[in-house]
């Protein structure tokens, strides 16, 4: 892996944290490269260096959170549902900003839709394990789940993660036990 220099790192991380809390301001579709240059004090070239455009950028940085989710899946998969969704709401806490930006924002949509796709996709082979689908179809069973957890991290976020990690952790490890038998 080649270390990237820590100029580039440094705009990049600029470029970032620039559009995000510019979406917290404001529709994505209403901001412009400008916006974003002028907020990580860069120029549009900058940008252009390492993004095609704000959607790209976007994307990069929808990219980057949901690798590291993916990351903290693989490293917990041998867990008990409690204890593996831990890491997962530590995450999301240290990088509150960013989720509560992307479940609140008109324009990220296209975020909740991939948080979706993952989970859907993780969470199939313990739904084709689970006891549950001898009374009910797998399909159903899975976007119920998938849908529940989306949601109950959605409410966590938007009202100021009113509960430790911990809890959020115990708790819904709980209610998934539940519907997975």
């Amino acid at each position: 892996m080649t270390k990237v220099d820590r100029r580039i790192r440094k705009s990049q991380e600029a470029i970032k944290t620039a559009v995000i809390e510019l979406m917290t301001e404001k529709n994505f579709d209403d901001i412009t490269l400008q916006d974003i240059s002028d907020r990580a004090d860069v120029s549009r070239g900058t940008i252009y260096l390492h993004y095609v455009d704000k959607y790209d950028l976007l994307n990069k940085l929808i990219d980057g959170h949901m690798n590291e989710l993916q990351e903290i899946c693989k490293s917990v998969a041998d867990l008990e549902w409690k204890d593996s969704i831990i890491p997962w709401f530590k995450y999301l806490e240290r990088n509150y900003l960013f989720f509560s930006t992307m479940l609140a924002s008109k324009g990220a949509a296209q975020f909740r839709n991939r948080l979706v796709e993952y989970l859907t996709e993780d969470f199939k082979e313990e739904v084709q394990l689970s006891k549950v689908r001898n009374s009910i179809n797998e399909d159903i069973i899975l976007q119920y789940v998938v849908m529940s957890y989306v949601g109950v991290v959605e409410w966590w976020i938007k009202n100021g993660m009113p509960h430790p990690p911990e809890v959020m952790s115990e708790q819904l490890g709980f209610l998934i036990e539940m519907n997975l038998g």
